[in-house]
């Protein structure tokens, strides 16, 4: 990876009485804060988005586990609520190794850790059926085919001739890096910005050059070797839950935040009332690294359902063959009020989380970065 070292437009930052908002990164996108609303996966919502872009923000929806039909039917109910910038987000890598080929027997040995949790709640037991993969490349074809403002991706570089297309219709792209070489490559590809994403974040880390284990770096660690690496606008990720965290990543040379619990924890989210309590009533100040919810390493509140997921010789399978096996337990745990057996996603600064409402939160946001960077 090429080192370039520190930019002129440190210089160009950090000068007196300059508006903190007014960065390449708020510029880029078309919006007056650069705050970026994390996209949430399958807990995002047309209203939360809508609402984030309608402040001044950037919302954001993550799409990846939408058919390339509802995708469309989201987008123009976003469009419906804003006529601002928001993103689409999707999974360049939407399978994991061996997806394609586990059979019921594998099947039937990760069913196993998760029956008693079944019976628990009185679900009925899935039964095995093929695999039936979605294409990134079908997604992708109805974001440029509707032209949204910002296409943003984690889990690898989309092909090259998507990114042209992207280019050529003026959409903005948005890569995540958990690492330099993976900033430096999503640059090389030419995306316009890159999310440099610290292991503090919740839900799922988008590592692609190398193992997620073997791609933990801290938020205060990565975003400045990434602003170092690279030339492109840099938005910092991962345990930024206030205006102290915000003012931090602008100070380690970040030009924009991209913040998810925070916004998790809102009504307007997609995420249950459960979900949300856990975050708002400080349960969530303890959170820890699975593969046992989707097969993928991603973070979560420590609880009971976690806990057996992550026990020694606990059999995983691959993403998103997990994803789908664990979804059987979600609603009838949600029917019986036991928190203890969700998949509750959440950054380690969950205690932070604070939501009167999403205008209200971003109002806070706004101000208080505001008086600190004066």
């Amino acid at each position: 990876m090429q080192r370039r070292g520190n930019s002129p437009r440190h210089l160009i930052m950090a000068k007196p009485n300059s508006a903190w908002n007014k960065t390449r990164v708020s510029n880029q996108l078309g919006i007056e804060y650069p705050i970026i609303q994390g996209p949430l996966g399958g807990f995002s919502s047309q209203r939360l988005t809508a609402a984030v872009s309608n402040f001044g923000g950037l919302g954001s929806f993550g799409a990846h586990g939408l058919a390339p039909t509802a995708i469309q039917e989201v987008i123009a109910e976003i469009r419906s609520l804003t006529s601002k910038p928001f993103a689409m987000n999707l999974w360049v890598s939407m399978e994991d190794e061996g997806a394609a080929a586990s059979g019921a027997e594998a099947f039937e040995r990760a069913l196993s850790h998760l029956a008693p949790h079944l019976d628990a709640v009185g679900a009925t037991k899935p039964q095995f059926s093929p695999y039936e993969p979605l294409r990134f490349e079908d997604q992708a074809r109805v974001l440029l085919d509707a032209k949204v403002p910002v296409f943003s991706f984690i889990y690898g570089i989309p092909p090259k001739e998507i990114l042209e297309e992207c280019h050529r219709q003026g959409i903005v792209t948005i890569g995540t890096a958990t690492t330099p070489d993976e900033a430096f490559a999503l640059e090389k590809a030419g995306v316009d910005v890159v999310v440099a994403s610290g292991f503090e974040a919740g839900g799922h880390r988008g590592s692609f050059l190398r193992s997620a284990e073997d791609s933990l770096t801290g938020t205060i660690s990565l975003v400045p070797l990434v602003v170092d690496a690279v030339k492109i606008p840099v938005v910092a990720a991962g345990g930024i839950a206030d205006a102290r965290g915000i003012a931090a990543a602008f100070a380690l040379g970040a030009e924009g935040v991209q913040m998810g619990t925070i916004f998790l924890a809102c009504e307007e989210s997609g995420s249950s009332a459960l979900h949300r309590e856990a975050i708002l009533s400080g349960k969530a100040n303890r959170t820890s690294l699975t593969r046992g919810f989707t097969g993928r390493l991603a973070r979560g509140i420590h609880n009971q359902l976690l806990e057996t997921m992550n026990r020694p010789g606990v059999s995983v399978l691959p993403y998103p063959l997990q994803r789908s096996l664990m979804r059987n337990l979600a609603a009838p745990a949600q029917q019986a009020g036991q928190g203890e057996l969700l998949a509750l996603w959440a950054g380690q600064s969950a205690g932070l989380a604070q939501c009167p409402g999403v205008t209200a939160l971003l109002q806070s946001l706004v101000d208080g970065v505001s008086e600190k960077l004066a």
